[in-house]
């Protein structure tokens, strides 16, 4: 599985500590930015990172972080193709992927601290989605929404 992941300057720490805990899993791994908590930068252009890496094949899930995680949040699910979860515990991690099919993990670095953080991205990394009819009939009328944007 090819992960990406992102923040901006406010998740810049906790981010660093993630590509660490998988990089000692030898997962595929690559940093989409930024590269420093000391320049300001803008949680909508990393969201923009991650969404295009994901909608381009370059990778399987995506991880960003920003202060709170609504931000990267909000922006990230604007691109079609991309089902981002705000997750702050480990259930909501491994249950969004489960039943929502969902492919962009947005964590909080102000929220949650660093061995919760790891525990949520192992959770997200670790479920599959569940091909039940209910849990289809519920992720194609979500994918409806955006075909109705066209």
């Amino acid at each position: 599985m090819k992960i990406v992941i992102a923040a901006d300057h406010a998740g810049y720490d906790l981010k660093q500590s993630i590509i660490a805990f998988l990089n000692k899993q030898n997962l595929d791994v690559s940093d989409l930015g930024v590269d420093t908590a000391a320049v300001p930068a803008d949680y909508p252009d990393v969201a923009e990172r991650v969404a295009q890496a994901l909608t381009s094949g370059q990778a399987d899930r995506g991880v960003i972080v920003c202060g709170s995680g609504v931000g990267v949040s909000v922006a990230a699910n604007k691109f079609r193709g991309i089902y981002a979860g705000l997750c702050h515990d480990t259930y909501s991690a491994h249950q969004g992927v489960e039943h929502d099919n969902m492919n962009v993990l947005c964590l909080g670095a102000r929220i949650v601290g660093i061995e919760l953080a790891r525990e949520i991205v192992n959770s997200f990394l670790n479920a599959s989605f569940q091909k039940e009819d209910r849990f289809l009939r519920r992720f194609n009328k979500v994918r409806g929404f955006e075909e109705d944007q066209l």
